[in-house]
């Protein structure tokens, strides 16, 4: 005659009171890392397009009024780096050559062949490093940028 402990056994079986706290102890931390994952992804876009637009706002002013003298490209330089609060070494503003059909580029137009058609360009390059929150944890690792753009003046 061992009614008793059948009962209690139905009763506990039966008792959801504990439940919602099981489920939610399974499901939060799925749902914390899901909605981590979405907040770091979309930083890590939104800071390429940052990337992206300042470039193409230094392209834009180098076509308005080409940068000849080292002087004018470092403030072209200073104005990318300004908009998107990079270090000096982050962002290069470069005057380089090409010389007639060549496909390479060189740093000095007197590099190219007497006679020789001389194409001017300015090169912008900038650099950056980002660090999502779940390299911390030892997942992942740094994402580097390196945006460049050739705005060809002569």
């Amino acid at each position: 005659m061992m009614v008793w402990p059948t009962r209690k056994m139905e009763a506990l079986r039966n008792d959801e009171r504990g439940s919602m706290v099981i489920e939610t102890a399974i499901v939060a931390p799925l749902l914390i890392l899901m909605a981590l994952g979405g907040f770091e992804s979309s930083r890590i876009v939104a800071r390429q397009t940052e990337l992206q637009t300042a470039v193409a706002e230094a392209a834009a002013i180098v076509r308005a009024s080409p940068p000849t003298t080292a002087t004018q490209r470092t403030t072209v330089r200073d104005v990318v780096r300004a908009s998107v609060g990079l270090g000096p070494e982050q962002v290069t503003v470069v005057q380089k050559f090409r010389c007639g059909t060549d496909v390479n580029m060189v740093a000095q137009e007197s590099a190219c062949t007497p006679g020789v058609a001389v194409y001017d360009y300015i090169e912008i390059v900038v650099t950056d490093t980002y660090n999502p929150t779940w390299t911390q944890f030892g997942a992942g690792s740094a994402i580097n940028y390196r945006v460049e753009r050739l705005v060809f003046i002569s």
